[in-house]
C-alpha cells in the first residue's frame, strides 16, 4: 500500500478492535499525548491496569500500537501509536462486508459519534476560551452523489496536507479534532 492510499478496515476483526470504547480512548490518549504505560492509562481512564493491559494487547494485536522496548523494563512496558499505521484510515462500506459483519461497522459508527457529540458539547466552552484555535462551519450545499465524493477526497488530503505527523511536528502545533459529516438535508 502506497502512503497516500487509503486504508481500509476491511477485516471485521480489527474493526471490532475500534469498536470498544475504552479501547478507543486509549488510542486517541497515545495519538495525543503520546506514550504510556497501562498502570498511566488507568489512572486517567478511571480503569484497573488488568482491564488497561487487556486492552492494550487487544490493540497491539491488530497493529494499532506496538511496545517501545527500549523503555520498558520489567513487567512496565510503554505503549505509542503503531508507526505504520496509515495516516488516512477509513472504515468500510456496509456493502463491503458480509452481511454478518455489519452489526460491527455500525457499534464502531455508534462509539465514534457518542465521541463527537461530546465533541460537540464542549464546542461553545472551547469557542469562548480559545477563539483562535476553536473553529466551527456550518451550511448547507447541493452536490451530486459524485461531487460529494470528489468533495471527501479533497477535504482528506487537505487535512493530511496540514497535519502534521507528532514525530515531525513544529514546537508550536497543537492536537486539534477535525470533524466533518454529511447528512441528507431533504430526509428530514
Amino acid at each position: 500500500m502506497k502512503d497516500d492510499e487509503p486504508f481500509v478496515l476491511h477485516d471485521p476483526d480489527r474493526l471490532k478492535a475500534l469498536a470498544h470504547p475504552m479501547r478507543r480512548r486509549m488510542l486517541t490518549h497515545l495519538n495525543i499525548h503520546g506514550p504510556a504505560t497501562s498502570t498511566t492509562l488507568g489512572e486517567l481512564l478511571g480503569a484497573k491496569t488488568g482491564t488497561t493491559s487487556y486492552h492494550l494487547r487487544q490493540l497491539e494485536k491488530y497493529g494499532f500500537i506496538e511496545e517501545i522496548p527500549e523503555r520498558s523494563a520489567g513487567r512496565e512496558r510503554w505503549w505509542r501509536r503503531a508507526a505504520q499505521l496509515p495516516r488516512d484510515m477509513r472504515a468500510p462500506t456496509p456493502d463491503q462486508l458480509a452481511p454478518e459483519d455489519r452489526a460491527v461497522l455500525e457499534e464502531f459508527h455508534r462509539i465514534g459519534f457518542e465521541e463527537d457529540r461530546a465533541l460537540l458539547e464542549r464546542f461553545p466552552a472551547a469557542y469562548r476560551a480559545d477563539p483562535d484555535w476553536t473553529k466551527g462551519s456550518r451550511g448547507l450545499a447541493r452536490m451530486t452523489k459524485q461531487e460529494l465524493n470528489d468533495f471527501h477526497e479533497e477535504y482528506i488530503a487537505l487535512l493530511l496536507k496540514y497535519s502534521h505527523p507528532a514525530d515531525d511536528a513544529p514546537p508550536d502545533v497543537r492536537p486539534l479534532y477535525v470533524r466533518l459529516f454529511t447528512l441528507p438535508a431533504d430526509e428530514t
